[in-house]
């Protein structure tokens, strides 16, 4: 793609966000620096912020130009892409969603732009790439990076440069998202993975770039992560339901996980019962272990933990969400 094709395309860059103050600065002077080959506008679409993130946005709009905010009143991203694509979507091609708290190459969006025009996709996906700083962040993201964490999902698996169903959200074609009604706001997870199963559902086609990614930070705190991975196992059931769909075999293995717990209580009868739970755990203690060895990682051991509590929270929040479901239909 060329510099003046990419100047006529209107770009809509979109970053919801909650309380990122510590970020919304550098990301986005980084943002406003790499747009100077696009006719693009960035909106930040605040959840009702308390630590001064809007004050911030405020302060850089007449300096960098070309920024705008939005109050987010339904706090949650899905609602917040929704509204501002409502607001300043018109005459724009693209939409590219941005999250606050990760970091991002310097040519991001010009790559997902050149990705888009080349292979005539109607979304651009982008892989993950997960650092951690502090002992347990970096024990999350030695979790998140490995197969026991991520269970060998494309987008966090080094996958790239191929057609794929589902991916991190990047870019879309404006029009694409338009036609399947945007996002469900009822979601506040796994709502990116619903709007790539309705643009598949309509012919859609979405692609994986192998030239640029995202750099995720992950939960700082155990009890933030496992709070993280109950809402993703309730959206991703909620998804399913929505759409008469049956999990795929990497997230069904995980919905043993509460079941096993529970036999744990059953084993007071039947040492038996507690069989699945030890060799889950040994599992994934022994997968730490050997990760620590492989990848000579001090931090390998507690992201055994770390992804023990992935698969409990994530395995919680999809069986609360079936119950959920379950015992509205009995009540109606």
């Amino acid at each position: 793609m060329t510099t003046s094709a990419a100047s006529r395309m209107k770009t809509l860059i979109v970053i919801p966000c909650l309380n990122e103050a510590a970020n919304i600065e550098r990301l986005l002077r980084q943002l406003a620096a790499g747009r100077r080959e696009t006719n693009t506008i960035i909106v930040v679409a605040d959840g009702g912020s308390t630590d001064g993130t809007p004050e911030i946005v405020k302060r850089l709009m007449p300096e960098l130009g070309g920024i705008a905010l939005l109050d987010n009143p339904k706090r949650l991203q899905a609602p917040g892409i929704n509204l501002v694509v409502e607001r300043f979507g018109d005459g724009c091609e693209y939409l590219i969603r941005i999250d606050a708290h990760g970091g991002y190459p310097d040519d991001f969006c010009r790559v997902l732009l050149e990705e888009a025009e080349s292979m005539g996709a109607d979304s651009v996906v982008v892989g993950m790439k997960t650092i951690g700083f502090g002992a347990l962040q970096k024990a999350a993201a030695v979790a998140q990076n490995s197969k026991l964490g991520n269970g060998g999902s494309r987008h966090r698996d080094g996958g790239g440069g191929e057609w794929v169903d589902h991916g991190h959200h990047a870019l879309m074609r404006l029009a694409a998202f338009r036609a399947v009604g945007g996002y469900d706001e009822s979601f506040s997870h796994n709502e990116d993975a619903e709007l790539d199963h309705r643009l598949r559902e309509a012919g859609f086609r979405i692609w994986m770039t192998g030239r640029t990614f995202m750099i995720y930070y992950p939960r700082s705190t155990l009890p933030a992560l496992f709070r993280q991975y109950l809402g993703y196992g309730r959206g991703r059931a909620r998804n399913l339901l929505k759409h008469r769909a049956l999990p795929k075999i990497r997230q069904a293995l995980p919905l043993a996980v509460v079941p096993a717990f529970l036999g744990l209580f059953l084993a007071l009868l039947h040492w038996v019962a507690a069989v699945p739970f030890v060799l889950w755990a040994s599992l994934c203690l022994g997968y730490g272990m050997w990760l620590a060895v492989a990848q000579k990682n001090p931090h390998a051991p507690l992201a055994a933990v770390s992804a023990m509590i992935m698969h409990f929270a994530w395995s919680a929040g999809f069986w609360l969400e079936l119950l959920r479901s379950r015992m509205g239909k009995v009540g109606s």
